[in-house]
Protein backbone atom coordinates (compact mmCIF):
# COMPACT_ATOMS: atom_id res chain seq x y z
CA UNK A 1 0.00 0.00 0.00
CA UNK A 2 1.33 3.48 -1.36
CA UNK A 3 0.21 7.23 0.35
CA UNK A 4 -0.45 8.23 -3.09
CA UNK A 5 -3.86 8.96 -4.54
CA UNK A 6 -6.03 11.69 -5.93
CA UNK A 7 -5.84 14.07 -3.48
CA UNK A 8 -2.08 14.21 -4.07
CA UNK A 9 -3.02 15.20 -7.93
CA UNK A 10 -2.57 18.49 -9.49
CA UNK A 11 -5.61 19.52 -11.38
CA UNK A 12 -4.17 18.52 -14.99
CA UNK A 13 -3.58 15.12 -13.91
CA UNK A 14 -6.46 14.32 -12.12
CA UNK A 15 -6.79 10.34 -12.11
CA UNK A 16 -3.28 9.74 -12.98
CA UNK A 17 -2.89 7.53 -9.44
CA UNK A 18 -5.99 5.47 -11.12
CA UNK A 19 -4.27 4.99 -14.40
CA UNK A 20 -0.77 4.10 -12.83
CA UNK A 21 -2.39 1.66 -10.99
CA UNK A 22 -4.33 0.09 -14.04
CA UNK A 23 -0.93 0.18 -16.04
CA UNK A 24 1.18 -1.99 -13.49
CA UNK A 25 -0.86 -4.91 -14.74
CA UNK A 26 0.16 -4.54 -17.99
CA UNK A 27 3.61 -6.02 -17.67
CA UNK A 28 7.23 -5.55 -16.62
CA UNK A 29 10.58 -6.57 -18.32
CA UNK A 30 10.56 -9.76 -16.59
CA UNK A 31 6.52 -10.52 -17.68
CA UNK A 32 6.23 -8.62 -20.74
CA UNK A 33 2.32 -8.48 -21.28
CA UNK A 34 -0.49 -8.70 -18.78
CA UNK A 35 -1.16 -12.36 -20.13
CA UNK A 36 1.80 -13.75 -18.49
CA UNK A 37 0.91 -12.02 -15.62
CA UNK A 38 -2.61 -13.32 -14.62
CA UNK A 39 -1.59 -16.67 -16.04
CA UNK A 40 1.70 -16.96 -14.11
CA UNK A 41 -1.02 -16.00 -11.11
CA UNK A 42 -4.21 -18.11 -12.33
CA UNK A 43 -1.57 -20.83 -11.98
CA UNK A 44 -1.45 -20.77 -8.73
CA UNK A 45 -4.86 -20.11 -7.62
CA UNK A 46 -4.02 -16.68 -6.81
CA UNK A 47 -6.82 -13.61 -6.24
CA UNK A 48 -5.52 -10.38 -7.26
CA UNK A 49 -5.91 -6.80 -7.59
CA UNK A 50 -5.48 -3.20 -6.59
CA UNK A 51 -7.75 -0.29 -5.77
CA UNK A 52 -6.71 3.56 -5.65
CA UNK A 53 -8.31 5.74 -3.54
CA UNK A 54 -7.70 9.66 -2.43
CA UNK A 55 -4.94 9.01 0.35
CA UNK A 56 -3.84 5.58 -0.52
CA UNK A 57 -3.30 3.41 -3.98
CA UNK A 58 -3.35 -0.73 -2.81
CA UNK A 59 -1.90 -3.59 -4.54
CA UNK A 60 -2.86 -7.32 -3.25
CA UNK A 61 -1.90 -11.04 -4.36
CA UNK A 62 -4.09 -13.69 -2.09
CA UNK A 63 -2.50 -17.34 -2.12
CA UNK A 64 -1.41 -20.50 -0.22
CA UNK A 65 1.72 -20.09 2.32
CA UNK A 66 3.45 -22.10 -0.02
CA UNK A 67 3.68 -19.25 -2.89
CA UNK A 68 4.56 -16.58 -0.57
CA UNK A 69 7.66 -16.32 -2.48
CA UNK A 70 5.67 -15.77 -5.66
CA UNK A 71 3.86 -13.71 -4.81
CA UNK A 72 6.38 -11.34 -3.30
CA UNK A 73 8.58 -11.54 -6.50
CA UNK A 74 5.03 -10.56 -8.93
CA UNK A 75 4.30 -7.81 -6.73
CA UNK A 76 7.98 -6.19 -6.18
CA UNK A 77 8.23 -6.46 -9.95
CA UNK A 78 4.62 -4.78 -10.76
CA UNK A 79 5.74 -2.29 -9.02
CA UNK A 80 9.06 -1.89 -9.86
CA UNK A 81 9.61 -2.97 -13.34
CA UNK A 82 6.36 -2.28 -15.04
CA UNK A 83 6.98 -0.65 -18.60
CA UNK A 84 4.21 1.87 -19.29
CA UNK A 85 4.32 1.45 -22.99
CA UNK A 86 3.27 3.85 -24.85
CA UNK A 87 1.05 2.04 -26.67
CA UNK A 88 -0.19 0.30 -23.52
CA UNK A 89 -1.08 3.59 -22.04
CA UNK A 90 -2.98 4.72 -25.08
CA UNK A 91 -4.87 1.50 -25.03
CA UNK A 92 -5.77 2.01 -21.76
CA UNK A 93 -7.08 5.74 -22.21
CA UNK A 94 -10.52 3.69 -23.69
CA UNK A 95 -10.75 1.21 -20.96
CA UNK A 96 -10.84 3.99 -18.48
CA UNK A 97 -13.04 6.04 -19.94
CA UNK A 98 -15.30 2.88 -20.40
CA UNK A 99 -14.93 2.72 -16.78
CA UNK A 100 -16.43 6.29 -16.37
CA UNK A 101 -19.40 5.45 -18.39
CA UNK A 102 -20.14 2.35 -15.81
CA UNK A 103 -20.44 4.60 -12.86
CA UNK A 104 -22.35 7.08 -14.61
CA UNK A 105 -24.95 4.41 -15.67
CA UNK A 106 -24.63 4.11 -11.72
CA UNK A 107 -26.35 6.63 -10.36
CA UNK A 108 -26.46 5.64 -6.37
CA UNK A 109 -22.20 5.53 -6.88
CA UNK A 110 -22.28 8.79 -8.84
CA UNK A 111 -24.51 10.14 -6.13
CA UNK A 112 -21.93 10.22 -3.47
CA UNK A 113 -18.86 11.53 -5.63
CA UNK A 114 -21.28 14.87 -6.05
CA UNK A 115 -21.91 14.88 -2.25
CA UNK A 116 -17.98 14.86 -1.64
CA UNK A 117 -17.63 17.56 -4.61
CA UNK A 118 -19.86 19.53 -3.08
CA UNK A 119 -19.45 18.90 0.66
CA UNK A 120 -15.47 19.40 0.52
CA UNK A 121 -15.33 21.70 -2.42
CA UNK A 122 -14.05 21.49 -6.03
CA UNK A 123 -9.91 20.67 -4.93
CA UNK A 124 -7.66 17.99 -4.55
CA UNK A 125 -10.01 16.01 -2.23
CA UNK A 126 -13.39 16.82 -3.77
CA UNK A 127 -12.58 16.00 -7.20
CA UNK A 128 -13.01 12.31 -8.57
CA UNK A 129 -10.68 9.59 -8.17
CA UNK A 130 -10.58 8.73 -11.83
CA UNK A 131 -10.23 12.17 -12.78
CA UNK A 132 -12.38 13.39 -16.29
CA UNK A 133 -12.47 12.43 -19.71
CA UNK A 134 -10.31 15.10 -20.98
CA UNK A 135 -7.02 14.82 -18.69
CA UNK A 136 -7.22 10.88 -18.74
CA UNK A 137 -7.00 11.58 -22.55
CA UNK A 138 -4.18 13.71 -22.07
CA UNK A 139 -2.15 11.85 -20.24
CA UNK A 140 1.48 10.89 -21.31
CA UNK A 141 4.63 8.53 -20.24
CA UNK A 142 6.73 11.57 -19.84
CA UNK A 143 3.84 12.79 -17.29
CA UNK A 144 2.77 9.02 -15.56
CA UNK A 145 7.04 8.51 -15.08
CA UNK A 146 7.26 12.01 -13.28
CA UNK A 147 4.78 10.70 -11.00
CA UNK A 148 5.82 7.62 -10.50
CA UNK A 149 9.03 8.73 -9.63
CA UNK A 150 7.96 11.37 -7.33
CA UNK A 151 5.43 8.76 -5.55
CA UNK A 152 6.57 5.26 -5.88
CA UNK A 153 9.18 4.99 -3.95
CA UNK A 154 10.18 2.61 -1.17
CA UNK A 155 10.18 5.25 1.91
CA UNK A 156 6.50 5.62 0.82
CA UNK A 157 5.21 2.19 0.84
CA UNK A 158 3.85 0.09 3.19
CA UNK A 159 3.93 -3.63 3.07
CA UNK A 160 1.39 -6.05 4.92
CA UNK A 161 0.77 -10.02 5.11
CA UNK A 162 -1.28 -11.65 7.03
CA UNK A 163 -1.88 -15.53 7.41
CA UNK A 164 -0.12 -18.11 8.35
CA UNK A 165 3.90 -17.89 7.41
CA UNK A 166 6.94 -17.78 9.14
CA UNK A 167 7.57 -13.82 10.49
CA UNK A 168 11.84 -14.41 9.82
CA UNK A 169 11.47 -15.35 6.26
CA UNK A 170 8.30 -13.34 5.49
CA UNK A 171 10.83 -10.41 6.83
CA UNK A 172 14.01 -11.54 4.67
CA UNK A 173 11.48 -11.40 1.70
CA UNK A 174 10.30 -8.07 2.29
CA UNK A 175 13.37 -7.08 2.21
CA UNK A 176 14.81 -8.47 -0.58
CA UNK A 177 11.72 -7.44 -3.28
CA UNK A 178 10.87 -4.12 -1.37
CA UNK A 179 13.28 -2.10 0.31
CA UNK A 180 14.79 -0.83 -2.70
CA UNK A 181 15.53 2.83 -0.76
CA UNK A 182 14.93 4.96 2.64
CA UNK A 183 13.68 7.70 0.05
CA UNK A 184 10.31 8.93 0.86
CA UNK A 185 8.01 11.54 -0.67
CA UNK A 186 7.17 14.79 2.08
CA UNK A 187 3.73 15.01 2.53
CA UNK A 188 1.21 17.65 1.41
CA UNK A 189 0.82 20.47 4.04
CA UNK A 190 -2.27 19.28 5.34
CA UNK A 191 -4.39 22.07 7.36
CA UNK A 192 -7.88 20.25 8.93
CA UNK A 193 -10.22 22.90 7.65
CA UNK A 194 -12.57 24.45 9.95
CA UNK A 195 -13.83 27.11 7.48
CA UNK A 196 -16.84 25.67 7.35
CA UNK A 197 -19.70 26.83 4.89
CA UNK A 198 -22.05 30.05 5.59
CA UNK A 199 -25.24 28.44 4.25
CA UNK A 200 -26.29 25.54 2.76
CA UNK A 201 -25.61 23.73 -0.47
CA UNK A 202 -27.21 21.87 -3.41
CA UNK A 203 -25.71 20.68 -6.61
CA UNK A 204 -28.21 19.03 -8.54
CA UNK A 205 -27.10 16.50 -11.89
CA UNK A 206 -30.23 17.02 -14.37
CA UNK A 207 -30.42 12.89 -15.48
CA UNK A 208 -33.22 11.12 -16.27
CA UNK A 209 -33.69 8.37 -14.51
CA UNK A 210 -36.49 5.49 -13.21
CA UNK A 211 -35.43 6.21 -9.43
CA UNK A 212 -34.19 9.60 -7.93
CA UNK A 213 -30.82 9.10 -5.45
CA UNK A 214 -29.97 11.70 -3.24
CA UNK A 215 -27.05 11.99 -0.20
CA UNK A 216 -27.54 14.79 2.41
CA UNK A 217 -24.69 15.16 4.89
CA UNK A 218 -22.23 16.96 6.13
CA UNK A 219 -18.32 18.22 6.70
CA UNK A 220 -17.31 16.04 9.68
CA UNK A 221 -14.21 14.83 11.20
CA UNK A 222 -11.09 13.32 9.75
CA UNK A 223 -8.17 10.42 11.12
CA UNK A 224 -6.01 12.86 13.09
CA UNK A 225 -9.68 13.94 15.08
CA UNK A 226 -8.86 10.53 17.21
CA UNK A 227 -10.98 11.52 20.07
CA UNK A 228 -14.41 12.75 17.91
CA UNK A 229 -13.77 9.64 15.39
CA UNK A 230 -15.57 6.90 17.46
CA UNK A 231 -18.43 9.32 18.32
CA UNK A 232 -18.92 9.96 14.30
CA UNK A 233 -18.90 6.02 13.61
CA UNK A 234 -21.23 5.67 16.41
CA UNK A 235 -23.60 8.37 15.35
CA UNK A 236 -24.00 6.95 11.61
CA UNK A 237 -24.62 3.54 12.99
CA UNK A 238 -27.51 5.13 15.31
CA UNK A 239 -28.56 6.92 12.28
CA UNK A 240 -28.82 4.76 9.36
CA UNK A 241 -26.64 1.58 9.73
CA UNK A 242 -28.67 -1.01 10.28
CA UNK A 243 -32.15 -2.27 9.34
CA UNK A 244 -33.32 -1.45 12.49
CA UNK A 245 -32.03 2.35 12.29
CA UNK A 246 -33.53 5.68 12.72
CA UNK A 247 -33.49 6.45 9.06
CA UNK A 248 -34.72 2.92 8.05
CA UNK A 249 -37.14 2.54 10.48
CA UNK A 250 -38.95 6.11 10.38
CA UNK A 251 -38.46 7.27 7.00
CA UNK A 252 -38.85 3.63 5.19
CA UNK A 253 -40.67 1.46 6.92
CA UNK A 254 -43.44 3.72 8.48
CA UNK A 255 -43.82 6.43 5.79
CA UNK A 256 -42.20 4.26 2.97
CA UNK A 257 -40.57 7.29 1.21
CA UNK A 258 -37.90 5.33 -0.08
CA UNK A 259 -36.41 2.04 -1.05
CA UNK A 260 -32.90 2.33 0.54
CA UNK A 261 -31.60 4.29 2.84
CA UNK A 262 -28.74 4.59 4.79
CA UNK A 263 -25.83 6.71 6.25
CA UNK A 264 -22.27 6.35 6.27
CA UNK A 265 -19.11 8.40 6.93
CA UNK A 266 -15.60 8.74 5.40
CA UNK A 267 -12.63 10.11 7.40
CA UNK A 268 -9.68 11.44 5.31
CA UNK A 269 -6.37 12.45 7.11
CA UNK A 270 -7.12 15.72 7.98
CA UNK A 271 -11.40 16.16 7.10
CA UNK A 272 -14.20 13.69 6.72
CA UNK A 273 -17.88 13.59 5.71
CA UNK A 274 -20.95 11.98 7.06
CA UNK A 275 -24.15 11.63 4.88
CA UNK A 276 -27.44 9.87 4.27
CA UNK A 277 -27.73 8.09 1.17
CA UNK A 278 -31.14 6.91 -0.15
CA UNK A 279 -32.92 6.13 -3.57
CA UNK A 280 -36.73 7.04 -3.92
CA UNK A 281 -39.44 8.37 -6.04
CA UNK A 282 -39.29 11.73 -7.96
CA UNK A 283 -42.58 12.94 -6.88
CA UNK A 284 -41.87 11.74 -2.86
CA UNK A 285 -38.22 14.11 -3.09
CA UNK A 286 -39.68 16.70 -0.93
CA UNK A 287 -41.40 14.03 1.79
CA UNK A 288 -38.33 12.71 1.90
CA UNK A 289 -36.08 15.17 2.30
CA UNK A 290 -37.85 16.45 5.01
CA UNK A 291 -38.18 13.24 7.36
CA UNK A 292 -34.52 12.67 6.88
CA UNK A 293 -34.09 16.58 8.49
CA UNK A 294 -36.53 15.62 11.02
CA UNK A 295 -34.48 12.66 11.96
CA UNK A 296 -31.33 14.80 12.31
CA UNK A 297 -33.37 17.32 14.64
CA UNK A 298 -34.61 14.37 16.62
CA UNK A 299 -31.11 13.07 17.27
CA UNK A 300 -29.43 16.62 18.29
CA UNK A 301 -32.41 17.25 20.22
CA UNK A 302 -32.94 14.62 22.39
CA UNK A 303 -30.22 12.28 24.21
CA UNK A 304 -30.06 8.25 22.36
CA UNK A 305 -31.44 5.69 24.66
CA UNK A 306 -28.53 3.74 26.91
CA UNK A 307 -30.16 0.80 25.02
CA UNK A 308 -30.46 2.03 21.25
CA UNK A 309 -26.20 3.44 21.75
CA UNK A 310 -25.22 -0.34 23.24
CA UNK A 311 -27.03 -1.69 19.56
CA UNK A 312 -25.36 0.59 17.57
CA UNK A 313 -21.78 0.07 19.47
CA UNK A 314 -22.48 -3.56 19.05
CA UNK A 315 -23.12 -3.55 15.16
CA UNK A 316 -19.82 -1.57 14.65
CA UNK A 317 -18.23 -4.08 16.93
CA UNK A 318 -19.62 -7.39 15.17
CA UNK A 319 -19.22 -5.47 11.67
CA UNK A 320 -14.85 -5.20 12.62
CA UNK A 321 -15.12 -8.78 13.73
CA UNK A 322 -16.45 -10.16 10.80
CA UNK A 323 -14.52 -8.17 8.26
CA UNK A 324 -11.10 -9.37 10.47
CA UNK A 325 -12.35 -13.31 9.68
CA UNK A 326 -10.27 -12.63 6.24
CA UNK A 327 -6.51 -12.40 5.88
CA UNK A 328 -7.11 -9.94 3.40
CA UNK A 329 -9.22 -7.55 5.45
CA UNK A 330 -6.55 -8.23 8.26
CA UNK A 331 -3.31 -6.91 5.81
CA UNK A 332 -5.50 -3.69 5.19
CA UNK A 333 -6.36 -2.87 8.62
CA UNK A 334 -3.03 -3.27 9.79
CA UNK A 335 -1.33 -1.47 6.68
CA UNK A 336 -3.92 1.66 6.11
CA UNK A 337 -3.20 2.58 9.59
CA UNK A 338 0.33 2.39 9.40
CA UNK A 339 0.13 4.54 6.48
CA UNK A 340 -2.13 7.27 7.64
CA UNK A 341 -2.07 7.02 11.24
CA UNK A 342 -0.42 7.86 14.57
CA UNK A 343 -1.33 5.34 15.88
CA UNK A 344 -1.89 1.38 14.52
CA UNK A 345 -4.74 0.47 16.74
CA UNK A 346 -5.72 -3.65 17.14
CA UNK A 347 -8.97 -4.61 16.56
CA UNK A 348 -9.51 -5.11 20.61
CA UNK A 349 -7.96 -1.66 21.46
CA UNK A 350 -10.85 -0.23 18.65
CA UNK A 351 -13.08 -2.27 20.35
CA UNK A 352 -12.47 -0.66 23.60
CA UNK A 353 -12.66 2.62 22.17
CA UNK A 354 -16.14 2.29 20.55
CA UNK A 355 -17.26 1.33 23.82
CA UNK A 356 -16.32 4.25 25.26
CA UNK A 357 -18.62 6.59 23.40
CA UNK A 358 -21.41 8.10 25.50
CA UNK A 359 -24.98 9.51 25.02
CA UNK A 360 -23.93 12.94 26.20
CA UNK A 361 -20.77 12.80 23.37
CA UNK A 362 -23.05 11.21 20.37
CA UNK A 363 -25.79 14.21 20.89
CA UNK A 364 -22.62 17.06 21.27
CA UNK A 365 -21.50 15.71 18.11
CA UNK A 366 -25.11 15.61 16.49
CA UNK A 367 -25.83 19.13 17.60
CA UNK A 368 -22.59 20.29 15.98
CA UNK A 369 -22.84 18.80 12.83
CA UNK A 370 -26.20 18.77 12.00
CA UNK A 371 -26.69 22.80 11.54
CA UNK A 372 -28.65 24.43 8.65
CA UNK A 373 -26.00 26.50 7.51
CA UNK A 374 -23.36 23.23 7.23
CA UNK A 375 -25.78 20.87 5.00
CA UNK A 376 -25.35 19.40 1.71
CA UNK A 377 -27.33 18.08 -0.61
CA UNK A 378 -26.75 16.12 -3.93
CA UNK A 379 -28.96 14.61 -6.58
CA UNK A 380 -29.29 12.95 -9.25
CA UNK A 381 -32.36 12.78 -11.07
CA UNK A 382 -34.83 14.87 -13.38
CA UNK A 383 -34.39 18.20 -12.09
CA UNK A 384 -32.95 21.49 -12.91
CA UNK A 385 -33.80 23.66 -10.45
CA UNK A 386 -31.93 23.68 -6.72
CA UNK A 387 -33.64 26.79 -5.32
CA UNK A 388 -36.52 24.42 -3.67
CA UNK A 389 -34.07 22.14 -1.90
CA UNK A 390 -32.22 25.05 -0.93
CA UNK A 391 -35.41 26.30 0.35
CA UNK A 392 -35.50 22.48 2.40
CA UNK A 393 -32.54 22.45 3.95
CA UNK A 394 -33.31 23.93 7.76
CA UNK A 395 -33.02 22.23 10.61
Amino acid sequence: MLKVGSRFEDKDISGISHFIEHLSFKGTKKRPNTEIISRELDEIGAQFNAFTSKEYTGYYIKTTQQNLPLAADMLSDMFFNSKFETKEINKEKGVIIEEMKMYEDEPANNAEELFEIVTLGNNDLGRRIIGTTKTVTETTRQKIMKYRRDFYLSGNMVVAVAGNFQPKKTEELIKKYFIKSSEKRNEPDYKPNKDFQKAPRVLLKNQKTGQVHLVLGVRSYGQRDKDKLFTQQVLSVILGGSMSSRLFINVRERQGLCYYIYSNQEAYLDTGVLGIFAGLNKDRIDFAIKAILKELRKIKDKPVAVAELKKAKEKLKSKVIFNLEDSQNIAGWYAKQELLSSENLTPDEYLKKINKVTVKQVQAMASELFQTQRLNLAIIGPFADKTRFEKLLKI
